[in-house]
């Protein structure tokens, strides 16, 4: 009898490149699991169940559970990998695989840096625009008042102290990172999480700006689990829902 039967399918994850982190949807139940480093995985499923593979790398697959799949409990699932048809290059000059010699060949002036004129540089990530303004504005400390006493103290850390502007900055940033944890939710998740739990079109965007509104949201971007993350957001789901209803009730 296995009608209403449900039993842990242990699935193994076929492909040409990494099949780490492969997102695994059982569209029938809503429950959701993620594949190891070696691509495997195991997730609860009943007769006819509907399961949903999808990766970064790869081309979406859904598979039925059969009635083979489900007395057997394995399943192993061949992913294709995305075809990305990229723009035809044209070739001026025959590289050598030396950089400096290619450079060299290829007409390019270098821009003279700050390490050619030995002078100490960042050479760290990119800040954002921001970020470079936070930085010029800084944070007005005690020491400053000792510049200022001196006479070699800059007046723009003052000026900035005084009109909230660095405040503001920090209060920039925080919102662009908040925008990135949101972009990175909506790429990995969102498809599986309204294929699951519908919810309209014109709801969406705002449904993950409330969530983003909750301390975990940033916390969860963070440490970058997709499996935590999922079941936080069908959590806020729920309530965002609730809140939609209310609001037609008005």
């Amino acid at each position: 009898m296995t009608l209403g039967q449900t039993v842990d399918l242990r699935g193994q994850i076929v492909a040409n490149d990494d099949v780490e982190g492969i997102h695994i949807l059982n569209n029938t139940s809503s429950t959701f699991t993620i594949s190891n480093r070696k691509g495997e995985f195991t997730i609860p499923v009943q007769l006819n169940d509907t399961l949903a593979f999808s990766g970064v790398s790869y081309i979406k697959k859904e598979i039925v559970v059969s009635q083979d799949i489900f007395n057997s409990k394995l399943l192993t699932v061949y992913l294709e990998e995305k075809v990305t048809t990229l723009d035809e290059v044209v070739v001026g000059h025959i590289l050598t695989g030396d950089l400096n010699s290619d450079l060299r060949n290829s007409g390019i002036e270098r821009g003279i840096n700050f390490f050619d004129l030995g002078i100490p540089g960042y050479a760290g990530k990119p800040k954002t625009q921001s970020e470079r303004r936070l930085y010029t504005a800084g944070d007005f400390k005690p020491i400053h008042l000792l510049g200022l006493l001196a006479g070699s103290l800059e007046v723009d850390p003052i000026l900035n102290a005084i009109s909230g502007r660095t405040k503001l900055l920090k209060h920039r940033i925080q919102l662009e990172n908040k925008d990135k944890c949101i972009d990175r939710a909506k790429s990995n998740l969102a498809q599986m999480l309204f294929s699951a739990h519908p919810l309209k079109e014109r709801y969406r965007n705002q449904f993950f700006y409330f969530c983003a509104d909750d301390a975990q949201f940033e916390t969860l971007c963070i440490i970058k689990d997709d499996f935590k993350t999922f079941e936080f957001l069908k959590e806020k789901l729920v309530s965002f829902k609730s809140i939609l209803q209310l609001k037609d009730e008005e």
